[in-house]
């Protein structure tokens, strides 16, 4: 059963997206932040016990991303209906989410069995989401200095490298399908 515990801290991250959501939408920003921080360790937490101790799972491997661009993809769109992001830059960033989900099932519909491994710059791409979210609620806690400094680190040029760098891991991933779809056409009879 202990064997379990990094994929129950998964599920509880995915638990944890409502109430994220909820204190956002009622615009408070330091409960939304703890929330959003605790989910941050049991990330960290779950990750470090699966590999310290081979717990993992076939299962975890997939719910792990899925529990991160949840939450993500949630603050996100809150935000946006909040005018507190562009529009544009939660376009591409859900747009991105939802082709590269779409592009699997299709993959896996017509090629079969696909390996999904996030890769370095889709990793970047999560974490600097995760950091600017951070950054845009600790900018609108109204705390003296430091929501000054953290706005200004994050608008404009933190949203742009924001946009970027979906553009580029989306357009990486499209390779790679490509790439994958190429060999497993080669190998048929």
């Amino acid at each position: 059963m202990i064997r379990m515990l990094p994929n129950l801290l998964t599920l509880a991250r995915i638990i944890l997206v409502v109430p994220t959501a909820w204190y956002l939408w009622q615009q408070q920003m330091a409960a939304a932040l703890m929330l959003m921080l605790v989910a941050g360790v049991t990330d960290a937490v779950d990750g470090g016990l699966a590999r310290r101790f081979a717990w993992q799972s076939h299962f975890g491997e997939l719910l792990d991303p899925v529990a991160d661009k949840l939450l993500v993809v949630t603050i996100f769109i809150v935000f946006t209906l909040q005018d507190r992001l562009p529009l544009w830059l939660a376009a591409i960033v859900v747009a991105r989410d939802i082709v590269i989900i779409s592009g699997v099932g299709l993959y896996r519909l017509k090629m079969g069995q696909v390996a999904i491994a996030p890769t370095l710059i889709s990793k970047a791409n999560t974490a600097l989401q995760i950091v600017a979210l951070v950054l845009l609620m600790i900018g609108y806690l109204a705390l003296p200095t430091y929501s000054d400094w953290a706005m200004a680190i994050i608008d404009p040029y933190g949203f742009i490298l924001l946009a970027l760098l979906a553009v580029v891991s989306g357009v990486q991933y499209f390779f790679i399908a490509v790439r994958g779809a190429r060999a497993v056409s080669s190998r048929a009879p």
